[in-house]
């Protein structure tokens, strides 16, 4: 279905193109050159609508059509990209977020790897406390 409708849309935008370029434009003559409206009427001379003008109607109504369902049709399928608030971003391998200053009292959390007789152990994490700088100073 979404192959025949962009197929289809694909059609009526060469067609609309080439039915718009083959149009003159209001004031083709050469008082519209220089300027003049070549009528006295308020909006410029209006001729009957030609086969041109009506095709050119029906082209642009079937693109809006075709636009219209394309994009209805992609937003259904599930295609469409999530909105920028909702990716969620991935961190980099090898790359920390972003560091937490610890609070006095609370613990950090350390990774140390033991090692007996020069073998090395499993890595463990052992939960470390924080003692206030006991000169009351900040670094």
């Amino acid at each position: 279905m979404v192959i025949l409708l962009t197929v289809i849309h694909i059609v009526v935008c060469l067609f609309l193109v080439i039915v718009v370029l083959l149009q003159s434009g209001k004031a083709a003559d050469l008082a519209g050159a220089f300027g003049g409206m070549g009528s006295q009427t308020v909006f410029g001379p209006r001729g009957s609508a030609t086969l041109l003008s009506k095709a050119t109607t029906i082209a642009a109504a079937l693109f809006m059509v075709t636009s219209l369902s394309l994009s209805i049709l992609a937003t259904r399928a599930g295609r469409g990209s999530p909105a920028l608030l909702q990716k969620v971003t991935k961190p980099v391998p090898g790359q920390q977020g972003t560091p937490t200053v610890p609070q006095p009292g609370g613990t950090v959390p350390i990774t140390v790897t033991p090692s007996v007789d020069g073998k090395q152990g499993p890595k463990q994490v052992i939960p470390a406390p924080v003692v206030p700088n006991p000169n009351g100073q900040k670094k």
